[in-house]
């Protein structure tokens, strides 16, 4: 798809959203629908598990304290966070911020399929376990997941879409309650550089 094309297609899938009452989410106090932020074209997409009570609000992914420390990680790759794509697996929020239930992430699954067949990332960060185990339809813990890249191979797909590479690490709520996981993240993250050719910024480098 011509990166020109990107954006539209993008738009009508969140048409195709609208205002969506596909699955019980739509009547757990949904505020917003939390479709995605960035750049269509971007070489890095993030995946996190699905919007909280700041993201709720504004209609937009990764805006609370989560996402800040997100923005502190992709400025620390030597990026801007409108040179990537920021999803979730759920669109909507769950009540208390819970683990969304299958049948909701099942329900959005075909749309974030599509956001990322259309973005075409090189490699998608799955951020913490929910995205993980959703992402790889896999049962692991995300210590067994983290440290290496998997083929993205969406359930029925015999090929890894346009060659996208996916890694696992830690969620930035989860390096709020526990800082120190951050330096295992940063691991992870340098990985990716390494995979994409990003020379970090010397001050994130030291």
């Amino acid at each position: 798809m011509a990166p020109e094309d990107k954006a539209a297609a993008l738009l009508t899938i969140q048409q195709e959203i609208g205002d969506c009452t596909r699955c019980p989410l739509a009547y757990a106090g949904r505020n917003k629908i939390v479709f995605a932020d960035g750049d269509p074209n971007a070489k890095l997409m993030f995946v996190g598990e699905g919007p909280g009570a700041d993201e709720d609000k504004t209609g937009l992914p990764f805006v609370g304290k989560a996402g800040q420390l997100l923005n502190n990680m992709i400025g620390a790759m030597g990026l801007k966070r409108e040179q990537v794509y920021i999803a979730n697996i759920v669109k909507c929020r769950p009540p208390g911020n819970r683990v969304p239930e299958p049948i909701e992430a099942n329900t959005c699954s075909p749309f974030l399929l599509q956001q990322i067949d259309v973005v075409q990332p090189q490699v998608i960060v799955a951020l913490g376990a929910t995205a993980a185990k959703n992402l790889l339809a896999m049962n692991s813990s995300l210590g067994d997941l983290r440290g290496r890249f998997y083929e993205f191979k969406p359930a029925g797909s015999d090929s890894s879409w346009h060659g996208a590479r996916l890694a696992v690490t830690y969620h930035p709520a989860y390096l709020l309650r526990d800082p120190r996981q951050k330096s295992e993240t940063w691991k992870d993250l340098q990985m990716v550089m390494k995979y994409l050719g990003i020379e970090p910024p010397k001050k994130a480098a030291e």
